[in-house]
């Protein structure tokens, strides 16, 4: 009877050993798990995160500016510069190769004062009228002459004109930045600044010869009146005096 009874003692006191185990277990599960400690670090990891994402995304735009400000900042690959700098020093070498009267305001005044006067004096000789006007055939002949040499120059720069011009269109379409497009812009009104100025020398050139053309056929009426002029005076004419036939 003792043993059954404390059999039953110690049932009663396992069953309710494991009830409170069961109880502590239940307990402690509710404190690690709690739904809203658990939803605030969810709402918190996923403002952090977004936070991040928006940092990564700032970092993203940053770097685009940059590369797009160095494509902006980006010089042009080419340049015809060099190539446009020799060709407008051809065409000056050209004119500074004038025969007989250059470019020059000193030269022209020298030559005009010497071989282009106003008038004659009476006392002139034939000689020096002869001479004059040889001189002012051949700076007329020598000004056509320099014209058409200004202009077969030109003319071979068309060729160069011609591969400057598809070399930077070229590469404006192709530029990659605003700096790019700008310079190959520039460069673009440089190469038509060059083409004036082979224009411009063309047209001082035949203007030149034109000038000179015409300064000999106005020099050639001022001959002509002092040679009509010599001519015509002839002196006082024949005069009587005495003559003596015996002596």
């Amino acid at each position: 009877m003792t043993c059954r009874r404390f059999r039953a003692a110690l049932f009663a006191g396992t069953a309710a050993l494991l009830i409170a185990a069961a109880g502590t277990s239940a307990r402690a599960q509710w404190i690690v798990f709690d739904p809203t400690n658990y939803a605030q670090n969810v709402m918190t990891a996923a403002r952090e995160l977004s936070q991040v994402n928006n940092e990564i995304q700032m970092l993203e735009n940053q770097a685009t500016s940059l590369l797009n400000q160095a494509r902006n900042l980006a010089s042009l690959p080419y340049s015809s510069l060099a190539s446009l700098q020799q060709q407008i020093a051809q065409t000056q070498q050209l004119l500074g190769q004038a025969q007989r009267i250059a470019y020059s305001v000193s030269a022209i005044d020298q030559a005009f004062t010497q071989t282009y006067p106003q008038a004659y004096l009476s006392s002139t000789s034939s000689q020096q009228l002869l001479a004059d006007a040889q001189t002012r055939w051949q700076n007329a002949l020598a000004g056509f002459q320099d014209a058409m040499r200004v202009q077969a120059g030109v003319v071979t720069n068309l060729d160069n004109t011609h591969a400057q011009i598809s070399a930077l269109v070229s590469s404006s379409q192709a530029a990659t930045g605003a700096l790019q497009a700008t310079q190959s812009g520039n460069q673009l009104v440089a190469l038509q600044t060059t083409q004036l100025s082979d224009l411009t020398a063309i047209m001082a050139s035949i203007a030149r010869a034109q000038s000179l053309d015409a300064a000999r056929r106005l020099e050639t009426q001022v001959q002509a009146q002092a040679q009509t002029k010599a001519f015509l005076n002839y002196g006082a004419g024949y005069q009587p005096g005495s003559a003596q036939m015996f002596h």
